[in-house]
């Protein structure tokens, strides 16, 4: 770790482009890094669809903790910092700073305290899972530090310097595999593969690893802590606000960006509090654990894989569109909002179509010991589109301080999600093809496909944003015909490689047809491609190939 710091560093601000791309890197590397940990400990003896459905109710709860605590201030502090950065009060910003971390680390050790003393109650009573309570304890220190974790992400996004959240969510993941790994085996050997115990040791290590993450960010401040003073020594247009007046600030902006991710834990808390009652009315506890551990383990953990390239975009959008706007230019910002959305409907589209068609051979390849949940990765793949738009939306309707807007689309959602939970959750899949979780699965989708289209429409009103159904058609048509070509590719490579190989085969084969068809229907313009890393070479190619 003290290599990666160092004892001295350079504080620089980097482009939205170069941002996006950072963070891009990191997205991938960390999900990867997730998806290993969730594959592990679901083919593991012992853990598997039960442990994945203990630990995933007791995470959404401590999710939903976050939220309140934590989840609003890196975008809100990156929003206030970033403001008084463009204005040349580098001072103001390091208050603001310094505030936050004191008024959210005192909040973190609150909720954390709280979520100690009631794991009891919500285990047994919220979610219905008794053996989650150990989970629950474990967890609950973790509050306390993403609290102050958030606050320093935030302070450096604000400056454009997005490498150091990459480097400390890399960090925190590798050292959450790590640890768990060892502590999984560990506790495999030592207490006869106590599902419970094992579940609670996954959550031991995501405290550890939040810990480590704390030290990490912690040092790298210390080693800046210099410049930044020097920095603001030369801090012009500074104005005093005394602390009341900086809290109040920080709370204005944090309040409303933390509603709507509330919301969004309330909404995944949904599932873990009503897929357990409703299925206990036509099956047994353990079969319902089982089917609860199906979808919030292995179905979330694939359909959240490709946020991971999305989230790069919604994490650089907030200072852009926020700067734009103090600056009155939204021009400039229209372009890189529009480009985002582009490359989500780009990466979305297949996505879906990707698992819709290889459900199977995917959760055979990823899962073998632990393969069931088809038909509900098919179902939960569709909302993958809309989620990712829906993101580079309410990202937007931040920068511009419509903060209150996307909260209320959300809120909407949940509703929508609760009533269709509480209705469908509850009927026997034998009698309607919607119950069960296939149900929770599709009142998922519906939920995110409302708050998709009402967030743009609302959108449209408040900037010119040249963006619309035309701009589905090329990236559908593409996904289309990629869509043929896997079809074909792995019936015409099944017997001839193993199962794995074909899996690896025809998504390779896909990705690199899905790209040509991408160049040849000229999705993107030539000032698109100029944006992405290289692109003026790609489009020099491009044009000797008298393809554009």
């Amino acid at each position: 770790m003290r290599k990666l710091i160092g004892k001295k560093r350079k504080l620089k601000r980097t482009s939205f482009l170069k941002n996006v791309a950072i963070l891009v890197i990191a997205h991938i590397f960390i999900k990867i890094i997730g998806v290993v940990n969730k594959i592990y400990l679901t083919n593991k003896e012992g853990f598997g669809d039960e442990g994945n459905a203990i630990y995933s109710s007791a995470f959404q709860i401590y999710a939903l903790f976050l939220t309140i605590s934590s989840i609003g201030i890196p975008n809100a502090v990156s929003k206030i910092v970033s403001k008084r950065l463009a204005m040349g009060d580098s001072k103001g910003a390091h208050k603001t700073f310094k505030i936050a971390g004191i008024t959210f680390g005192t909040l973190g050790f609150i909720l954390s305290i709280f979520l100690c003393i009631y794991s009891k109650k919500i285990a047994e009573e919220w979610i219905q899972i008794p053996e989650a309570r150990l989970s629950l304890l474990a967890l609950s220190p973790a509050i306390f530090f993403v609290s102050i974790t958030s606050v320093i992400k935030g302070y450096f996004n604000g400056r454009e310097n997005l490498n150091i959240g990459a480097n400390s969510q890399t960090i925190e993941q590798i050292f959450r595999t790590i640890i768990t790994i060892s502590l999984i085996e560990f506790v495999a050997q030592t207490t006869g593969f106590d599902t419970r115990i094992m579940a609670a040791s996954a959550a031991i290590a995501t405290t550890l690893s939040e810990i480590i993450c704390f030290i990490y960010l912690y040092r790298y401040y210390r080693s800046v802590k210099g410049e930044i003073a020097s920095e603001i020594r030369r801090s012009v247009n500074y104005k005093y606000k005394g602390i009341r007046r900086t809290i109040k600030e920080i709370l204005s902006v944090s309040i409303p960006m933390s509603i709507g991710p509330i919301i969004g834990g309330i909404n995944k808390n949904i599932d873990s509090m009503t897929i357990i009652r409703g299925l206990k009315k036509f099956m047994t506890e353990t079969e319902a654990k089982l089917e609860y551990g199906i979808l919030s383990g292995k179905i979330d953990t694939l359909v959240s894989f490709p946020l991971s390239f999305n989230l790069a975009f919604t994490s650089t959008l907030i200072p852009v569109v926020s700067a734009a706007k103090a600056s009155g230019n939204l021009d400039k910002a229209n372009k890189k909002i529009r480009f985002s959305m582009l490359i989500s409907i780009l990466i979305g589209i297949p996505s879906t179509v990707g698992m819709v068609v290889l459900a199977k051979p995917i959760l055979e390849f990823l899962f073998p010991n632990q393969p069931a949940g088809e038909f509900l990765l098919q179902i939960s793949a569709i909302s993958i589109t809309f989620i990712m738009l829906n993101q580079n939306i309410n990202s937007v309707l931040h920068g511009l301080g419509k903060t209150i807007v996307p909260s209320i689309i959300l809120l909407l959602g949940a509703i929508i999600k609760l009533i269709l939970n509480t209705i469908l959750v509850q009927i026997n899949p034998n009698e309607f093809i919607l119950g069960g979780t296939i149900g929770a699965a599709a009142s998922t989708v519906i939920s995110h496909a409302f708050t998709c289209i009402v967030s743009l429409f609302i959108l449209k009103k408040y900037i010119n944003l040249q963006f619309g159904i035309k701009d589905f058609f090329k990236p559908f048509l593409a996904t289309t015909m990629m869509s043929v070509c896997m079809i074909f590719t792995y019936k015409e490579l099944t017997g001839i490689f193993s199962a794995k190989l074909c899996i690896i085969l025809t998504l390779l084969v896909s990705i690199i047809v899905y790209l040509i068809l991408v160049i040849i229907l000229k999705i993107f313009s030539e000032e698109d491609i100029k944006k992405i890393p290289f692109g003026i070479s790609i489009y020099k190619i491009l044009k000797r190939l008298k393809i554009y």
